[in-house]
């Protein structure tokens, strides 16, 4: 019966610790060998190193912060240093539990007994890796925007009320008849084209007549338009792009 080695997984400590080396500085050499591991496991699920590299330098500052290495972290060093990004960084509560959920990545390989860093850190030193990030000691997600309240966008209740409000405008003004009618159906507009293709400040500023046309692939082009504008063109195939009708 042929047995087959069984093949170590990306990140595994027995890929990145060389043995029957001995190390001038064993506990950093152990370290760096994590987070290499790390690094080759992100790697693995297609993570680009724009994601990678800010997640490696945020474990660095931890580890300056708890100064205690990885199999010594309790979740002691996750309350006191939660306690100091609120208290002392004044972090909103949004960069704290991504802060948060970084640790809790990397913990969480250290202690996955399919990667092995806990048999070899106990080995090396006689300790292990624990899981110091839990619900209680971190933050949760409990609302949709957690940003600067005078910066959020509308829900979708205060957007239809903030367009019906634009309309009304255009029919007082007409009701009056009085100038004015003209400028306020240009602006109740002018919110819709910004709401149908996320446009920002400064492209609805460069908008011009040429730049709308009747919708070709609608079945009916009566009452219908579409953006030609080379900015909307750009963003095509995004989430923001081209390819809302505005009626």
């Amino acid at each position: 019966m042929v047995h087959q080695q069984k093949a170590a997984l990306a990140g595994s400590a027995r890929m990145e610790l060389v043995s029957g080396v001995v190390q001038l500085r064993p506990e950093d050499a152990m370290f760096d060998a994590m987070l290499r591991g790390w690094r080759a496991q992100q790697k693995s699920r297609g993570l680009k190193d724009e994601t990678i590299d800010p997640r490696e330098r945020l474990i660095r500052r931890f580890l300056d912060f708890a100064n205690e290495y990885p199999w010594q972290w309790t979740p002691a060093h996750m309350d006191e240093w939660s306690a100091s990004l609120t208290s002392e960084k004044h972090l909103a509560p949004s960069t704290i539990r991504s802060y948060q959920g970084t640790l809790r990545l990397f913990t969480e390989l250290l202690i996955d007994a399919r990667y092995g860093w806990g048999p070899a850190c106990e080995e090396a030193f006689g300790a292990y890796p624990v899981a110091i990030a839990h619900e209680w000691n971190t933050l949760p997600h409990l609302q949709v925007y957690e940003g600067d309240p005078e910066a959020r966008p509308f829900t979708r209740e205060e957007l239809q009320r903030f367009l019906d409000y634009a309309d009304d405008q255009v029919a007082r003004a007409v009701k009056s008849k009085r100038k004015g009618a003209l400028a306020a159906y240009r602006d109740a507009t002018l919110f819709k084209v910004i709401y149908g293709w996320g446009l920002r400040r400064t492209e609805t500023s460069k908008l011009d007549v040429v730049d709308f046309g009747r919708n070709r692939r609608s079945a009916s082009s009566a009452g219908t338009a579409h953006s030609t504008s080379a900015m909307a063109r750009r963003r095509r195939g995004s989430r923001r792009g081209g390819g809302t009708c505005c009626r």
